[in-house]
């Protein structure tokens, strides 16, 4: 049954009429609180009109890691941007007007939907049958992210049994994984708009395009004013019905922190930060990183990729491993090899296994392959204090 966050009885009885159910009422947060440690199967939580933004996007905040079967629906007296996109980014799944009765209805229906499919994927996930879920992501557009995303994904899939692979293309306004490996759009993420709450594995198998063998691939879509109904909730449904099919996920994710990708980044197992050898890139690296520090997600789950490395521009390396404190996994040559084969709409992985492209790829697979298990919630690492972007030594 849902809990209200509000300040009246007067407001739980609105709600239990509107509803239908037997709606609890909690009037401040400590008592929100307890009351979900008394609930621990609770899935929904409505924060009412009157309760301030502040609290509303805190109480998010909170339980977006710590319980993400538990979904938060939002009523505002006034339909803002700013107040949607603000409440979105904290983790609230929808947000309604407080008048209207039909969009809380249909609103409460779609989360407590999402929840029970999450809770049933989760279930498949304890029986060590859930893929692993890759994103690979940068801030600095041309850094070759989706030349990263689309050969990884080839490598991953070449293991044969045990190596199916889904790439999810969710850079949803300019996503380019359809030219880069030249497939026909027919099926995008747009399909899925009217699904969620209700996806399966025949719903996502009606929805990706393949590219190879073991290797199938979710599109972004066509019409990039799709972009703006794609919600953090079926982004993430999404992913997570595709971690029941495949042995891995690889999303190809736009360059910035929108909602999807920061709920992306709660739920993957492995960030692959992608850098080049300059100091735009850098300094996007560095921001990046900084960003995930305060948003407490794990350095441990980090891997840092130096695409087109060995180029003599007068960084190395070394300069960006002490920029951010961490070491680079992977190292990408820089070669000619790799737009020739983009052209051609195939990977250089598939095209020329040989190259030295390609065996970085592969070896950077096979170290994602033998990664141990990423354990959520991992304190991060303190930051570096050293580095080309801070002062002193």
């Amino acid at each position: 049954m849902p809990v209200v966050l509000g300040d009246t009885e007067r407001d739980a009885e609105r709600f239990r009429f509107t509803l239908a159910d037997d709606v609890s009422l909690v009037e401040n947060q400590s008592k929100l609180e307890q009351y979900l440690e008394d609930h621990p199967d609770e899935d929904l939580i409505i924060v009412g009109p009157d309760v301030t933004m502040a609290v509303a996007c805190e109480v998010a905040e909170t339980y977006r890691l710590k319980r993400p079967f538990l979904g938060v629906v939002l009523m505002r007296r006034r339909m803002e941007v700013t107040t949607m996109a603000e409440a979105l980014r904290a983790g609230v799944r929808e947000v309604v007007l407080a008048d209207d009765v039909e969009a809380l209805v249909g609103a409460t229906k779609r989360s407590m939907a999402v929840s029970e499919q999450l809770r049933n994927v989760e279930m498949g996930d304890a029986g060590a049958n859930r893929g692993r879920i890759i994103l690979v992501f940068s801030t600095k557009g041309g850094s070759g992210k989706t030349t990263v995303a689309t050969n990884l994904a080839t490598a991953l899939s070449l293991e044969g049994e045990g190596s199916s692979v889904c790439l999810l293309d969710f850079d949803l306004e300019t996503g380019d994984v359809a030219i880069a490996l030249q497939l026909d759009p027919t099926r995008t993420i747009s399909d899925a708009l009217g699904m969620q709450g209700g996806l399966d594995d025949r719903a996502m198998a009606s929805l990706v395009v393949p590219y190879r063998a073991n290797m199938d691939c979710l599109l972004a879509p066509t019409r990039p004013a799709d972009a703006e109904f794609v919600t953090p909730a079926l982004a993430e449904e999404l992913v997570r019905v595709a971690a029941q099919m495949y042995d891995y996920v690889v999303i190809d994710a736009p360059p910035a922190f929108t909602e999807v990708v920061l709920r992306c980044f709660d739920i993957a197992d492995t960030y692959v930060l992608l850098t080049t050898l300059d100091m735009p890139a850098l300094k996007n690296l560095k921001v990046s990183v900084d960003t995930l520090d305060n948003l407490g997600l794990p350095r441990n789950k980090w891997q840092v990729v130096l695409n087109r490395g060995g180029s003599r521009v007068g960084l190395t390396a070394g300069d960006v491993e002490r920029t951010i404190g961490v070491p680079i996994s992977a190292e990408i040559p820089s070669s000619v090899e790799v737009p020739a084969r983009l052209n051609e709409g195939v990977t250089v992985v598939e095209a020329n296994p040989r190259h030295a492209v390609a065996r970085a790829f592969l070896d950077l697979a096979d170290k994602l392959r033998k990664a141990p298990a990423m354990t959520k919630g991992a304190p991060p690492a303190p930051p570096t204090k050293r580095g080309l972007f801070r002062r002193g030594s």
